[in-house]
């Protein structure tokens, strides 16, 4: 190759990243802004009308709250009675016991006094086959089933749960999450608020439970976390959760819902064909199916995001168990982009497709690859001698700033709208960990993300991987 030839690609090499730098630095801009413009109209929205007149009212819908359990012997009973009691009359709790290999059947039976009922299941839904239901003897635990099925996964479980329930709305949750009392009065007001478009799901911020005071199932003391890898996701959620879906959800293109805290239309869900038991990402997929199946009906609907604090969870504290997650995130995400691959710059989907799409596949997939590749691109340049220093510190330097910049902003609209954490040393923790976390915790990510990539591609039989969680603290 002769030098000429040479030196105009490694210019090509660094307008690439350039522009894609500057684009990304663009779309995360703009995601700042719609961020702020929602906060702002759904904090003035819901500074009128009172929740509480829904928990009673005969107008107001029934809920179905689907929890799968895989061996959370351990904690499912303490989970479930923090799920019965919830502020809300016309809901029920379906545990679905996921074939567990532990007494999480046997804690729950003893427990709520259950006994087995008759059931109709449909043979040709998509979930394995349901052994058995179970119903309380107590009438105050009216509102409480069992389902006790064969292993087929956290999909396969939902499945199982839409499949039995007969509410209008179903809440799809993790079993060891923790609801604010008044969650379903949020979530009711969020589906009926809407007079011109059906409103087919409803999405809310996931907030971080590790280090905080938890007594009979209730939030007593929100604290941070103790764990620094618990710390930097605390961060994460918060760019994500508040900036990130608040934004998608002001232009009306939130294309995920989180699978700890989902609430669906049952209805549309099930004429969608329900979960992909065929991905580790069902939580992203069934939203673009629900979509899809909307859009092709030219149907108008849209999908509704809350972001105050009413579902907390436990993130991983285990650096192995964190990269087996955004492994699985990773892959989950390359699978549904490709199962719907027909949407990037489609415009019968609207912005879906000219813009939810192509954000997703450019800058959620594909941006940790050309990370991980820029990087050996630099190392590889430095032992040619071909690195330009003045373009590669400029752009690190460019990079690293809003990176910290957008994370500062971030914890400061988190203490702006909600305040969860008021003591001055735990915000100068976050601001401190936003300083860190491009050079600490982000290339974890990024390794993670390509693993999962790589997995994915190479046809590897990965699964979801271990997810071993320590509960929550009660002192």
């Amino acid at each position: 190759m002769s030098s000429g030839l040479f030196n105009s690609v490694l210019e090509y090499i660094n307008i690439v990243f350039f522009l894609f730098t500057a684009g990304l630095m663009i779309m995360y801009t703009g995601m700042g802004y719609l961020s702020t413009r929602n906060t702002f109209h759904y904090r003035k929205k819901n500074s009128f009308g009172q929740l509480k007149g829904l928990i009673d009212s005969p107008i107001s819908p029934t809920i179905s709250i689907i929890a799968p359990a895989y061996n959370e012997g351990l904690t499912i009973v303490e989970n479930v009675r923090s799920l019965l009691s919830l502020n809300y009359d016309k809901y029920e709790v379906i545990v679905v016991n996921d074939g567990s290999k532990d007494d999480t059947l046997e804690q729950m039976i003893r427990t709520f006094d259950m006994e087995p009922v008759a059931f109709i299941n449909d043979p040709n839904w998509r979930s394995k086959p349901v052994r058995a239901v179970y119903r309380s003897n107590k009438k105050d635990l009216s509102k409480l089933t069992l389902v006790d099925k064969e292993n087929g996964g956290k999909s396969d479980a939902l499945n199982a749960g839409l499949s039995l329930s007969s509410s209008q709305y179903v809440g799809c949750i993790d079993v060891d999450c923790l609801l604010h009392p008044d969650a379903l009065l949020h979530v009711v007001k969020s589906f009926i608020q809407h007079s011109t478009k059906r409103v087919i799901a409803v999405g809310g911020v996931i907030r971080v439970a590790n280090s905080c005071k938890i007594e009979d199932g209730v939030l007593k003391e929100i604290k941070l976390p103790k764990s620094w890898l618990a710390k930097f996701q605390l961060l994460e959620y918060t760019r994500s959760f508040l900036i990130g879906r608040m934004a998608w959800g002001r232009i009306d293109s939130l294309l995920i819902i989180s699978g700890a805290f989902g609430f669906f239309d049952r209805e549309i869900a099930l004429a969608a064909g329900g979960y992909d038991t065929n991905t580790v990402g069902e939580d992203m997929e069934i939203v673009f199916r629900m979509r899809r199946y909307m859009h092709n009906r030219n149907k108008p609907y849209t999908v509704s995001y809350i972001p105050d604090p009413l579902c907390w969870t436990e993130v991983p504290e285990d650096l192995k168990i964190l990269i087996n997650q955004r492994d699985r995130w990773a892959r989950g995400n390359l699978e549904t982009l490709v199962t719907h691959r027909d949407m990037l710059f489609n415009p019968r989907f609207g912005r879906l497709g000219l813009l939810s799409y192509p954000y997703w596949l450019f800058y959620e997939w594909l941006t940790p690859l050309l990370e991980f590749f820029g990087f050996f691109t630099v190392v590889v340049f430095y032992y040619l001698g071909i690195l330009n220093w003045q373009f590669f510190i400029a752009l690190t330097a460019m990079v690293y700033t809003f990176a910290m910049t957008f994370s500062v902003f971030a914890v400061l609209m988190d203490v702006f709208s909600y305040n969860q954490y008021r003591k001055t040393k735990d915000i100068l923790i976050l601001l401190f960990c936003a300083l860190i976390e491009p050079l600490t915790f982000h290339p974890i990510v990024v390794w993670s993300a390509v693993r999962g990539n790589y997995k994915k591609l190479t046809k590897a039989n990965a699964g979801w991987g271990e997810q071993v969680r320590k509960g929550f603290a009660t002192t």
